[in-house]
């Protein structure tokens, strides 16, 4: 997702401080019936490291500065961040280079100061962004309150990150900074490199957002020698999400030394108070600071257990997640959490780029949906009463983007997460805090950012695909009442229009084919659930997108209330015409019959991609933007329309020139795993189409053999036999060592554990995969 209006006009912001030298030096079977044999017995969760390759484990091949660019014109910016988190954990520890602009990380690998360490970030997004809060920052010599005057010049060669650990040293204060973490709190070790007073200054007022973004209230008090806790509220007027249209939340903390502090002092503006106790109030630049004579080489260690619910609530989940001062011990069962989280899919060969690309993506799928409730099971919505939901409460569902690709990853390898999620956004519902079911939720707000119904879509998937823990026959209700009505209860897109018109005017084109495809996710739940006369219509309003297909262009095109034709331009979100008009993946028959047939459709999707360019990481561009989520299917749709390879050829080039190692290594805004996500499930050989279908096409392994481990307890692997970037062609293949004459795969075959194995070749083979007969049940 970037930020909304016209997706080709703004890409970046020139690289700051001479980052442009700072960049170059980082471097950078027969039907299911009848083909499967008997289904594979469970198997123990694959052993920490299980997924070792080339002499490595998994979890070393992670490199958490992959895609952690935000502002470069001249190249993909990721959008992520570097530091210390767990998987999916409340708690993400990392290096703030920037407060403002759109820069929604917070860090930006080009840049060359530090502003300090928060505990609170977003990974991939692309907007303005939010939290940001608890900002540390190591000092020597005099105190300086400001956060621009205070930043340290850093040594890039001295910054390292790895799964769950980051370091650097400030050259600036002469201090090596380490972060960790855990689920609900994180760790700093910063050793002082020379003798005087060491400083920790924290910054209460700071909020990643547009420039002058901030909380708006802030208080803090001295427990005890060692423990500093308190609070900061953000809400809309201290500016945040996409410039103010986020959520109100208060970030409570509790803040320990290992040293007891020898003086606390706070700043409220320019006032500094020194051998304070408390302080509360207003302001857009408030904080504390501690300080401790150090002598040559001293570690001065501070943790933080972060809360949405309450000072308890943060002091318990310091002490459930961090209870001792090892700062080895917390880093080392960090990584330990990430070798057990990667290697639920375990891939052998490739090469060494490929392989950290592959964990490092892996990786980023696994940031969110986060947390958010407390160790106790205490959550809330945003500003609301105090909750116990009897679930693991979850934000950041950035739903536009990850119904695609990372919650179907999900549905294999954690459906435990997914089941949270829907019991989230149920709960959001029920609650009275949002309307319909949230679109993209951030601390508990629905902040109605980008189109379609996402929520219908992850909701209508997780059911269809055996996921349970939640509410069904609720879920079913809140799903419906988005999509038919009535309207006081819907928060549908221009639902005016969808319900009596058959198409959208406000943004036509691509909201009106978001909610085709939501229509039928929805169809299949009503139709698995009972509810068979809202199948049959919804089914009906499935097929809307033909509403939109002009037979005098040839195309789609937006329309307008008096049914007119839009601008050849218009009525997209974040797309062209082109490129968002192919999203009808669940009726790609239909669209072909639309485009003349198979052989029609088929070349001018092939067309789409020859006429892609490669150059620098196939970046923004008017044919295939892979650096946006409306074509992240179109490779796999030839499987439907009988030319597979196809699919093998163009899902591969994709694999090849949309991602690459370090910051620059991803082709656009990683969008809270999204963009990972793609590469994990493509490199793999799969992908879904239509999520809802249960049906994964297939495409062509990058790797000799990937592996998943799933949430059921089975095992699911895949083998690409004679494999190379020459021989990317599936010759043939076999599921459970029987022929498999269809270019795809069912969601229930994947979960009860088996092997798929492909024979991979230098030429395409145009029979395997094509005969109309192996095509994809239609409406699956």
């Amino acid at each position: 997702m970037t930020e909304h209006g016209d997706p080709f006009s703004r890409r970046g912001f020139l690289l700051a401080g001479g980052g442009a030298a700072a960049l170059a030096a980082l471097g950078s079977a027969a039907p299911a019936a009848a083909a499967g044999s008997p289904p594979a017995g469970p198997v123990p969760p694959a052993a920490s490291g299980a997924a070792a390759t080339a002499g490595r484990a998994a979890v070393d091949w992670i490199n958490p500065f992959t895609g952690a660019l935000t502002t470069s014109p001249d190249t993909a910016c990721g959008k992520t961040f570097p530091g210390a988190v767990v998987p999916y954990g409340l708690v993400q520890l990392s290096p703030d280079t920037v407060s403002g602009g759109d820069n929604g990380s917070g860090y930006s690998a080009d840049m060359t100061t530090i502003e300090g360490f928060s505990f609170l970030h977003l990974s991939g997004i692309g907007c303005y962004g939010d939290l940001g809060q608890v900002q540390v920052q190591p000092q020597t010599g005099d105190l300086v309150t400001g956060r621009d005057a205070a930043k340290s010049p850093f040594d890039k060669a001295t910054e390292q990150a790895e799964a769950g650990y980051y370091s650097v040293e400030l050259d600036r204060y002469g201090v090596r900074v380490e972060l960790t973490a855990a689920e609900r709190a994180g760790m700093l070790r910063c050793t002082f490199h020379e003798a005087g007073t060491g400083r920790l200054k924290v910054d209460l007022s700071r909020r990643i957002g547009f420039d002058g973004s901030h909380t708006v209230t802030q208080e803090l008090r001295l427990v005890d020698a060692h423990t500093v806790a308190g609070s900061m509220t953000a809400d809309r007027s201290g500016g945040g999400w996409i410039c103010g249209n986020g959520p109100t939340y208060t970030v409570y903390f509790c803040m320990r030394f290992q040293l007891p502090i020898s003086e606390l002092g706070t700043w409220d503006g320019e006032k500094v108070t020194r051998g304070a106790t408390a302080q509360s109030g207003a302001s857009d630049s408030a904080g504390f600071f501690v300080e401790f004579p150090v002598h040559a080489g001293q570690q001065v260690l501070a943790k933080a257990g972060i809360s949405f619910t309450g000072l308890d609530g943060a002091r318990g989940n310091l002490e459930s997640s961090l209870p001792d001062w090892d700062f080895d011990g917390a880093r080392a069962a960090a990584r330990g959490s990430w070798s057990r989280a990667v290697a639920k899919v375990a891939a052998k060969g490739g090469t060494d780029e490929q392989r950290e690309i592959f964990y490092s993506a892996l990786y980023h799928t696994m940031i969110d949906p986060r947390v958010s409730s407390d160790a106790d099971g205490a959550s809330r919505f945003g500003d609301g009463p105090i909750r116990h939901d009897g679930f693991t409460q979850r934000t950041v569902f950035s739903g536009w983007d990850v119904f695609r690709a990372q919650f179907p990853l999900l549905t294999i390898i954690d459906e435990q997460v997914v089941a949270d999620q829907v019991n989230t956004l149920l709960a959001l519902t029920g609650s009275g805090a949002v309307k319909g079911l949230a679109r993209w939720e951030l601390l508990g707000t629905d902040t109605d950012t980008m189109i379609g119904d996402p929520a219908v879509n992850a909701i209508a998937e997780a059911y269809l695909k055996g996921v349970r823990g939640f509410d069904a026959d609720t879920a079913y209700r809140y799903c419906r009442d988005v999509a038919l009505g009535p309207a006081e209860v819907t928060n549908r897109n221009d639902f005016a229009h969808w319900s009596t018109l058959g198409y959208c005017v406000d943004t036509s084109l691509s909201t009106t084919l978001e909610n085709c495809y939501s229509d039928y996710a929805l169809s299949r739940f009503a139709r698995a659930t009972g509810h068979h006369a809202d199948a049959t219509a919804l089914e009906r309003t499935a097929q809307n997108y033909r509403n939109l297909f002009d037979p005098a262009v040839g195309w789609f095109r937006g329309r307008n209330a008096d049914g007119s034709w839009m601008g050849d331009q218009d009525g997209c979100v974040e797309s062209n015409p082109e490129q968002q008009g192919w999203f009808v993946p669940h009726d790609i028959e239909g669209l072909a019959g639309l485009l003349g047939g198979r052989e029609a459709f088929n070349t001018r999707l092939d067309a789409i991609f020859a006429q892609t360019p490669p150059a620098d990481m196939m970046k923004w561009n008017d044919r295939y933007n892979h650096s946006n989520e409306p074509v992240h299917q179109m490779a796999f749709m030839f499987v439907y329309t009988g030319a597979p390879w196809l699919t093998q050829k163009w899902s591969r080039y994709v694999c090849a020139n949309a991602y690459a190692t370090g910051p620059a290594g991803l082709a656009g805004n990683d969008d809270c795993g999204q963009m990972s996500a793609w590469y994990v499930l493509a490199a793999a050989g799969f992908y879904p189409v239509a999520p809802a279908s249960g049906v994964y096409a297939l495409a062509s392994p990058l790797f000799d053999e990937v592996a998943f481990t799933t949430s059921r307890g089975t095992r699911f692997t895949i083998e690409a036999r004679h494999n190379s970037a020459q021989n990317l062609y599936v010759q043939s293949a076999t599921l459970d060592g029987r022929p498999l004459h269809r270019a795809w795969i069912t969601h229930e075959e994947i979960v009860r554990g088996g092997r798929l194995t492909f024979v991979m070749g230098a030429e395409p083979n145009t029979a395997w995969g094509s005969d109309p007969k192996w095509a994809p049940p239609a409406g699956r």
